[in-house]
């Protein structure tokens, strides 16, 4: 007689991120690693998170391929550099996903659509039922809302410029992504 197979592990909550003005200092069009800078914090939220079982994915909209101002080639050895940079932080990423696209070419992949969530879950080959999403932008909110995850707002990066709009929208607005981290750990604790 064969024993049953083991039950499956549950599925980790995720924490999905927005990359520039969330994980790293804004720059506009940033096309080059040495401009890429982790903010204050960030580390020490990423750990926390990474202690509580969640797994970290970044999400990112990444026009300048499209507009010219940098390569893929580029946008990888930056990926490296903020790969590098949390892995010296005790960091590790589940998952980077990016969309090269630019506004005008209507693609599923460029938030606020769903095509990098849907790239997430068939590389991870899982869907969480618990997920938060953490941005500095309008879109990240909406995608945030369009893959049913409760969203942030930070107001880093262009966080500050949208508070008003997206205190309505967003289930928390705070400073950084340290106190997200603990807004995070709470709803867990409710949660799990």
């Amino acid at each position: 007689m064969t024993s049953p197979p083991p039950p499956a592990p549950p599925v980790r909550p995720w924490v999905l991120l927005d990359r520039d003005g969330t994980l790293n200092r804004e720059v506009e069009y940033l096309a080059r690693p040495e401009q890429l800078d982790l903010l204050p914090g960030v580390g020490e939220a990423l750990r926390r998170l990474q202690a509580l079982g969640c797994r970290l994915i970044v999400v990112t909209n990444q026009s300048g391929i499209a507009r010219g101002y940098f390569t893929s080639d580029d946008l990888a050895a930056i990926h490296d550099r903020l790969r590098h940079l949390l892995a010296d932080e005790g960091v590790t990423l589940d998952g980077l996903f990016h969309c090269p696209h630019g506004p005008a070419d209507a693609c599923r992949c460029r938030k606020p659509g769903i095509g990098m969530f849907e790239q997430a879950v068939a590389a991870l080959e899982e869907s969480p039922t618990v997920r938060f999403m953490v941005g500095d932008r309008q879109s990240d909110l909406q995608f945030g809302r369009n893959i049913e995850a409760r969203t942030i707002l930070l107001r880093t990066g262009y966080g500050a410029s949208q508070t008003a709009e997206a205190e309505s929208r967003a289930d928390l607005v705070c400073d950084d992504l340290l106190a997200a981290s603990v807004w995070i750990a709470s709803a867990l604790a409710e949660t799990l």
